[in-house]
């Protein structure tokens, strides 16, 4: 089953839980939720409180991608927040193994991130211990960019190796994902789809419409 998370990046602030209900109600099951912190990558985005905020009016799946240095110091506080996965890059974290089990322990869904450089093979070992692996498809910690063409056999790879094992496990694909080329990560292998401006800007209904539509 493929899975929309339209991006709040990409929102309008001062309209925001009125944008989250409009995906909502248009059929978006999860919410990619962006946290950068200006040193893992140069933006800097919102935190926990924000995510407390939104979590008290909607029941969406919160998908919080951590965009932060050593993230699993703040594992705790986003658990608490309201995220129900939570996906921290590879290239963060020295950790791995006791962070997934971190988030495991709290009772969240757990995902790893790689970013476009890194080598498919750095996700192999730990297929078997989370939920989701999140295959970025621009350099994260800015939106707006176009889809990196050869971050898609990244995915093909991917989707092979959990097939070879057996594995159920999810792959997420984010950046410069439109209704016009989701076509493309769908047939590699990625069923959860993070789309940020192509959701959010103009009509969020029509746009999360749209892109259900050639997701199906």
């Amino acid at each position: 089953m493929n899975t929309l998370s339209p991006s709040i990046l990409a929102a309008d602030f001062c309209e925001l839980g009125k944008q989250i209900k409009e995906a909502g109600d248009a059929g978006a099951e999860y919410l990619h939720i962006d946290v950068m912190d200006g040193l893992f990558v140069p933006s800097i985005s919102y935190g926990v409180p924000v995510i407390s905020s939104i979590r008290k009016s909607t029941d969406t799946f919160f998908d919080v991608h951590l965009m932060i240095e050593r993230p699993r110091r703040y594992i705790r506080e986003f658990a608490e927040s309201g995220a129900d996965l939570i996906n921290f890059h590879l290239e963060a974290e020295d950790h791995v193994e006791e962070t997934v089990e971190m988030i495991r322990k709290l009772g969240k869904k757990a995902g790893i991130t790689i970013k476009p450089k890194t080598p498919v093979q750095a996700a192999a070992p730990y297929l078997e211990l989370v939920d989701m692996v999140l295959v970025m498809t621009v350099e994260p910690g800015f939106g707006g960019q176009k889809l990196m063409p050869d971050c898609i056999e990244k995915v093909r790879q991917l989707r092979r190796m959990i097939r070879e094992r057996g594995l159920e496990t999810d792959i997420e694909v984010d950046g410069g994902i439109t209704v016009d080329n989701v076509g493309l990560a769908l047939e590699a292998g990625a069923n959860v789809i993070v789309a940020g401006s192509a959701v959010f800007g103009g009509d969020v209904r029509d746009n999360v419409k749209r892109f259900l539509e050639k997701m199906r």
